[in-house]
C-alpha cells in the first residue's frame, strides 16, 4: 500500500540536538519541509557514514527550507552518548528523534517487529504534514544524502509549479516538462 499523501500522526518524542534534549511534535513539522530519515541503531555500521552524509548537507537542505530529522529506536540518552563518542556523529546539527515506544517507526510503516529496530526509510514531508516521496532499502546498503536533497528540491519545485514535472536527474534550474498531448511518444 502506497504512503503516499499519507498525513503523519500526531507524535511527541524526545530528540537530542546542539548538546541538550528537546521534545519535537507534530507541530514541529507543519510549516515546512521535512525529512525523516530512519536508520537501524546507534553504534552500528552504515548508519554513521549516513548520518555525516546528512550533516555535509545539511547547510544545502536548510537553505532549501527543509528540516532533517534522524529517527531511530534509541532513546536521547544513547544519541547522546554516541554523539560524545563519535568523531562522525559529533558533526550532526539536525534533531536526532528518540523512538523506544517505536511510535513513528510504525507509523512510517517501517518497524522490523521482530528487532524493534527500523528499517532505512527516507520520507520528504510536506508543509501540510504529508509524505510525498519515500524510499525504504536494505539494513546493508547505504543512502546517499545528495540524491535526497535533490528529490527535496523536485518535490519543492512540483508543489509550487503543479503543471510541470521534474526529469530524471532534474536539477534547480534545470528544464522541466509540462505533460500535454503533444509530447506523447516524442520523448
Amino acid at each position: 500500500m502506497s504512503m503516499i499523501n499519507k498525513e503523519v500522526a500526531d507524535f511527541s518524542v524526545q530528540a537530542f540536538q546542539d548538546g541538550e534534549f528537546k521534545t519535537v511534535t507534530k507541530e514541529d513539522v507543519l510549516g515546512k519541509w521535512s525529512v525523516f530519515f530512519f536508520y537501524p541503531a546507534d553504534f552500528t555500521f552504515v548508519c554513521p557514514t549516513e548520518l555525516e552524509d546528512l550533516a555535509n548537507k545539511y547547510d544545502e537542505f536548510k537553505a532549501a527550507g527543509c528540516e532533517i530529522y534522524s529517527v531511530s529506536t534509541d532513546t536521547h540518552f544513547v544519541h547522546k552518548a554516541w554523539h560524545d563518542a563519535s568523531e562522525r556523529i559529533q558533526k550532526i546539527q539536525y534533531p536526532m528523534l528518540a523512538d523506544p515506544t517505536h511510535a513513528l517507526a510504525r507509523d512510517f510503516e517501517v518497524l522490523i517487529e521482530e528487532d524493534g529496530l527500523a528499517e532505512r526509510g527516507s520520507f520528504i514531508v510536506n508543509p501540510e504534514g504529508k509524505i510525498v516521496a519515500y524510499e525504504v532499502t536494505a539494513g546493508n546498503v547505504g543512502r546517499n544524502a545528495e540524491e535526497l536533497l535533490r528529490r527535496v528540491q523536485a518535490s519543492q519545485f512540483v508543489a509550487e509549479h503543479g503543471d510541470e514535472v521534474c526529469p530524471a536527474k532534474w536539477q534547480p534550474g534545470a528544464e522541466t516538462l509540462k505533460p500535454s498531448l503533444d509530447l506523447v511518444g516524442q520523448l
